[in-house]
């Protein structure tokens, strides 16, 4: 009998293997929905609508961007997470994936188990400014300043646990510094209040904080990626201002259902990394501050655990309670 169930399992694996192949070869046969966790008009919005038309051009078939926000991207994950794994349901996933593991006691997914990598998109650098009242002109000064006033600088967030708070936590780690957080209900009211001086320091997107540099209303100290950033060329580094190893991304992904069929997996990645390549594609990323970025589903799936358990760190030392 064991031979006999040995026997059946083995042949099932077989036949299995080039359905799967086949199914990869006629995917996609109807309009694929890509999920966004967030509202419309909002980064992960911009980048799913640029990523869908270069799948839609690629393979021939709608993408139909479907926005389900709230909850911090938590429900569109939910539903993603819980579709029908035949690669006609994907989830434009960004580093909330890997922030949300630890910020909240119950998630009704775990996106490591749940949901199967495709291909990052593409990484935005964010970009520190400070209001021009604070005496410092650049991101040292401004280190040695909340040295020697300890509790008293502010840093303003787009809330409790956005990337623009969890960045400042991790550059408190590493310099051992203390800034007072002072939480917001989005990115713009937390620019128009350091705007106004209500707060002196912040981290941003280059799209929202750019205009009000360029305008001579904030200050930038550094860009928080390795290289400089074409967006703004004239900005240093955190490593050439002086705070080496210091690196944060907002990153945006590509993700399907768990189970969803390897070959539907390996052809939507080899469709996006090649899309992104093209210097089209390349130079509508750059309009929007955006870096394109395309890997494999093993790379994309080491980078997400990664990041999970970088920023899992920072939330635990920073004593940031679970919601």
């Amino acid at each position: 009998m064991r031979h006999l169930a040995f026997t059946v399992a083995l042949a099932a694996t077989f036949v299995a293997l080039p359905a799967q192949s086949a199914f990869g070869q006629t995917y996609p046969a109807k309009p694929i929905r890509f999920i966004v966790p967030f509202a419309p008009g909002g980064g992960s919005d911009i980048v799913a609508r640029l990523a869908g038309q270069s799948l839609n051009e690629a393979l021939g078939q709608p993408v139909v961007i479907d926005n389900r926000g709230g909850a911090g991207s938590t429900l569109g994950t939910d539903l993603a997470a819980k579709a029908p794994a035949d690669g006609y349901t994907l989830l434009l996933g960004n580093i909330s994936l890997a922030f949300n593991a630890t910020l909240y006691k119950k998630l009704p997914y775990n996106a490591i188990r749940d949901l199967a990598p495709v291909s990052l998109v593409a990484i935005q650098p964010n970009i520190v400014v400070i209001h021009p009242a604070v005496p410092a002109k650049s991101l040292k000064e401004f280190i040695d300043l909340a040295r020697s006033q300890p509790g008293k600088l502010t840093f303003a967030s787009a809330g409790t646990g956005a990337g623009t708070h969890l960045a400042v936590e991790l550059l408190k780690l590493r310099l051992k510094i203390d800034l007072l957080h002072v939480p917001y209900k989005g990115t713009g009211p937390a620019l128009t209040d350091l705007i106004g001086g209500q707060v002196q320091m912040m981290f941003s997107t280059f799209a929202s904080a750019l205009p009000h540099v360029k305008s001579g209303r904030l200050r930038a100290l550094g860009v928080s990626s390795i290289k400089r950033s074409p967006a703004a060329p004239e900005v240093p580094t955190f490593g050439e201002a002086g705070v080496p190893d210091f690196e944060y991304n907002t990153w945006y992904g590509i993700l399907a259902p768990a189970g969803t069929p390897r070959a539907v997996v390996g052809k939507l990645s080899q469709t996006m990394r090649k899309a992104l390549a093209a210097d089209d594609t390349k130079r509508k990323f750059d309009v929007q501050g955006l870096e394109p970025l395309g890997n494999t589903p093993a790379e994309f799936t080491a980078y997400l655990k990664a990041e999970t358990e970088k920023w899992g760190k920072v939330v635990r030392a920073a004593n940031i309670p679970p919601q």
